[in-house]
Parts: structure tokens; C-alpha cells; sequence
């Protein structure tokens, strides 16, 4: 494991403990952005994994960044996703079912810019990988 993946998967033990116990009052923004606690299934294990994530809204929809720091692979919450669309969010202390799926070129292009404005780090990260960082559209169960 290399060391930036080890600081993300501390970061976020930590984040997800302290977040679930204040009902999401402390540590719920990052540099102002918001956070959100995404439980994904674990396509390997079929374990319930969670990651705390920033995320921006657009209209009744939320949108999160797979960006993995800009490493060269997606980060494992997104290939969960892709295999199990069906994932629950945490905003606040209220749970909430969602339907994941990658936005397509269309909304990238205009959801891209939000992303980079709600939190610089993503452009940074888009010029550190090959990949074409996905936006992932979490919309209402209906």
C-alpha cells in the first residue's frame, strides 16, 4: 500500500467515526466543500464499504468525484458502484437510498467546472492521471 493510499484510508476510519458520531456535525466540509458518507457494496466481498467524499448538488441530485487523489486507477467505492448502482448516503445524521451512475460527457463538461470550483484539488489531480477523472450522479430511489 503505498503512503498516500494509507493517509486516505486513515483519514477516512477517521472521518467516518467522528462524522457518524456528531450526526455529521464536525468534520462535514473539507476547505468549505461538504461531505457525505457513501456506503457502496463491496463487489469482492459483498461487505457494506463507506467513504466520506465531497460532493456538490445539482438540483435534487448529488454529485462525487472519483478521483482517488489523481492515482492512475479509480478508487475501489467507484468500482463497487459500478458493479451495485444501488448505495445509501449519510448527510447529516439522515440516511438516504440513492441510484449511482457515471455522469455522462454531457454533464461532465458541465458539472467539471463546479467540481473544480467547489475544491481546487480536482484539477490538480485530473493533470496528475491519464484517466478521465468520473463524476458519479447519485439520484433519488424512486
Amino acid at each position: 500500500m503505498t503512503f498516500a493510499k494509507l493517509v486516505q484510508k486513515t483519514f477516512g476510519a477517521a472521518n467516518r467515526g467522528v462524522y457518524r458520531m456528531t450526526g455529521g456535525k464536525v468534520w462535514n466540509t473539507l476547505k468549505g466543500a461538504p461531505i457525505l458518507l457513501l456506503t457502496t457494496k463491496g463487489r469482492m466481498s459483498g461487505k457494506p464499504r463507506t467513504m466520506p467524499l465531497l460532493y456538490l448538488r445539482d438540483g435534487g441530485r448529488l454529485v462525487v468525484v472519483a478521483s482517488s487523489g489523481g492515482s492512475p486507477g479509480h478508487p475501489a467505492w467507484y468500482l463497487n458502484l459500478r458493479d451495485e448502482p444501488d448505495v445509501e448516503i449519510e448527510l447529516g445524521g439522515k440516511r438516504e437510498r440513492r441510484r449511482a451512475r457515471t455522469a455522462t460527457p454531457e454533464e461532465r463538461e458541465r458539472l467539471w467546472p463546479r467540481a473544480v470550483e467547489m475544491f481546487s484539488g480536482y484539477a490538480d489531480y485530473q493533470r496528475k492521471t491519464s484517466r478521465e477523472i468520473p463524476l458519479v450522479v447519485l439520484e433519488p430511489k424512486t
